[in-house]
């Protein structure tokens, strides 16, 4: 591959050039005619789920599951919700990763699910936890990367300028989506330190809950496969317990695989729970 089209695809050529690449745009071609986030999103506490009819039907659980249909019971004063990467990169149409994750994030009506359950956590005075991801000029001198690694250090994903510096970062791809903002900055949200490749391992995650007395967590946010999972299973070896909200998150699409069914797969297998939002929003609210 020549290192034009290498630039084009969203790769990192490992050339040393310095150019930015274009972002990836694979997954927009797929989209569901018609479909958007915010068309398919149910208002709070409502009946239906904001995941499209066709993505609930692609995703749907087993008519005749083979594993024991395990679920976690929400206690206040022991469950937090816990948000993850919640950043424009991920989940606005112009963010970097747009091009691979969109079309799973409309099809599940990821930002508004997210949304609903900042609001319904607020609502019940359940705290809230954020796990976000920065990347720093010194990440951008790591001598090793994996795949996707790779990719987001290639398209200047979550960049900042210095962790104690926040020029450039208002409504950068690092930045929250803006409509969490309200909730995210009120003063009561934790938010961590960054995690580094995809789990909580770098950052401050346990501690904040641990010293908060939580030892439930709520987990929503990206990416589905990656960030999330990872945080599902470091969560658990730590001695959490985990319900994993399925529409509040999504995973890229790729010629390799479809993340959110990946991540689905082992959701169904791992977690103490899976739940949609709607049903987690009633939870929330009936737990209180």
């Amino acid at each position: 591959m020549d290192h034009e089209t290498e630039h084009k695809r969203g790769a990192a050529c490992g050339c040393g050039c310095g150019a930015t690449p274009e972002r990836v745009d694979m997954a927009r071609r797929r989209l569901i005619a018609g479909t958007t986030a915010a068309g398919a999103a149910a208002a709070v506490g409502g009946s239906v789920a904001a995941a499209t009819p066709e993505a609930r039907a692609l995703y749907a659980d087993p008519e005749e599951p083979g594993l024991p249909q395990m679920d976690m019971e929400i206690v206040p004063g022991r469950t937090a919700l816990v948000v993850v990467d919640p950043q424009v990169d991920f989940l606005d149409e112009n963010g970097v990763a747009w091009g691979v994750v969109g079309e799973s994030v409309s099809e599940q009506g990821v930002v508004d699910n997210l949304e609903n359950l900042f609001i319904a956590a607020k609502a019940a005075g359940m705290p809230v936890v954020v796990s976000p991801h920065y990347y720093y000029p010194q990440d951008h001198r790591w001598q090793f990367e994996g795949t996707l690694e790779r990719v987001m250090h290639g398209i200047h994903m979550f960049d900042r300028n210095d962790p104690l510096d926040l020029e450039g970062f208002e409504g950068s791809g690092a930045d929250w989506m803006p409509q969490y903002k309200k909730y995210i900055e009120d003063g009561e949200t934790i938010v961590c330190s960054p995690h580094k490749v995809y789990g909580p391992e770098q950052n401050d995650l346990v501690l904040q809950l641990r010293k908060i007395g939580m030892d439930k967590v709520i987990l929503a946010g990206m990416s589905a496969n990656l960030c999330v999972e990872s945080h599902m299973r470091e969560l658990l070896e730590t001695g959490f317990e985990v319900a994993v909200v399925r529409d509040a998150t999504a995973g890229a699409k790729v010629p390799e695989g479809d993340g959110y069914l990946a991540a689905l797969i082992n959701f169904r297998m791992i977690a103490n729970a899976v739940w949609w939002t709607d049903d987690a929003v009633k939870r929330i609210g009936s737990a209180v």
